[in-house]
């Protein structure tokens, strides 16, 4: 393994190389901050640092590579290691468009290397047991869904210049904070349909939006809210979802277990079934050590790993809709938005710089 980027998130990949260490040996990670980069490699074993990724690449021959960096440096760092043979890990949001999306995976082959990205919400085994109720028509049909990213950040976290910028991060909270749960949420219900949405810049002197709200349609014909905000003080996580036997909901910040998941029957569901709704093969917490074990399995055993392509793919498209919608007042459908789109090319489409 090698980490580019020795940011604060860093210390989650190495959390999770840690997990695996009879798997995995962290080998180098670079940073163009020799101080972080020196600092990060005196926490590991053995890491060597690097200022330079290329360097890295040529010399320590990774056969995994972490990429911790902004998104506006993810293509070119994910293609440079796909090209050296590396396979990806590469933090969210996965690049700043769809078009950058698919830019980078050209560089992927048949068999690997294959770049997966970090949506480590997915990875609670909680989440696991309630896909496997519904699949088993155990809560019946899903209806409604409400999905919540309400946090909050101040100014001082806007200070970092590449944040709340469309050329350097992207998007606003759809993309820098929502897009866990919001993937989280397509991972639960399947396939979305059109997305109808409004965004905000209430507070923060930023380019980008600082809270946005969508009304979602599923193949399934499910309805679902999203909100994503970094204006709101009581911070919290949420999914809910009504199905026809029984609400489910999840609530909880940054990560969840077991725990934070709530059944509640309709009134005519017997006992004996509740139970089993609550009580999971185990307990396994979300986190970037459950999410890296599946791409680490996938590595050894030559396949696409979860969390890339068009699985990876969705929640970008997802969220391209979503301010798509926003820009121009309608309805976005799956699949509408492709290399012809202002869209496709950004998710600011043509208001790129904008702070109007």
């Amino acid at each position: 393994m090698a980490v580019i980027g020795t940011g604060a998130i860093a210390e989650s990949h190495r959390t999770a190389f840690e997990a695996h260490r009879e798997d995995v040996d962290l080998v180098a990670a670079a940073d163009v901050d020799e101080a972080r980069v020196a600092a990060f490699c005196a926490e590991t074993e053995h890491a060597k640092p690097y200022r330079d990724l290329g360097t890295l690449l040529a010399e320590q021959e990774p056969d995994l590579v972490s990429i911790c960096t902004p998104p506006s440096l993810h293509v070119e760092q994910t293609k440079k290691a796909l090209e050296s043979g590396a396979w990806v890990w590469c933090e969210k949001p996965p690049c700043r468009s769809l078009a950058e999306y698919d830019e980078m995976t050209v560089a992927e082959r048949e068999g690997g290397p294959y770049a997966a990205f970090v949506y480590q919400q997915r990875s609670g085994s909680a989440a696991a047991h309630f896909r496997d109720l519904l699949a088993g028509g155990e809560l019946g049909r899903p209806l409604v869904a409400h999905c919540q990213t309400t946090w909050y950040r101040d100014a001082a976290y806007y200070a970092v210049p590449w944040r709340g910028r469309w050329e350097t991060e992207g998007g606003g909270p759809a993309m820098g904070h929502g897009i866990h749960q919001m993937d989280l949420l397509l991972h639960l219900l399947g396939d979305w349909a059109e997305v109808r949405a409004m965004t905000a810049r209430l507070v923060h002197d930023v380019e980008t939006e600082d809270v946005s709200t969508a009304l979602v349609r599923f193949e399934s014909g499910a309805l679902a809210t999203v909100v994503n905000s970094v204006l709101s003080p009581d911070e919290v996580s949420r999914i809910r979802i009504d199905c026809e036997l029984a609400t489910a909901e999840l609530t909880h910040l940054y990560g969840y277990g077991v725990k934070d998941w709530r059944y509640t029957p309709a009134p005519h569901v017997a006992e004996d079934a509740v139970e089993r709704w609550h009580t999971p093969a185990d307990d396994v917490g979300s986190s970037h050590a459950a999410a890296f074990a599946p791409i680490l399995a996938a590595y050894r055993a030559g396949r696409r790993p979860p969390c890339s392509g068009d699985d990876g793919r969705q929640v970008l498209e997802f969220i391209a809709a979503l301010y798509k919608s926003a820009s121009t007042g309608l309805g976005v459908r799956r699949g509408e938005i492709g290399p012809g789109d202002p869209f496709y090319r950004a998710m600011a489409g043509t208001r790129t710089g904008d702070r109007g």
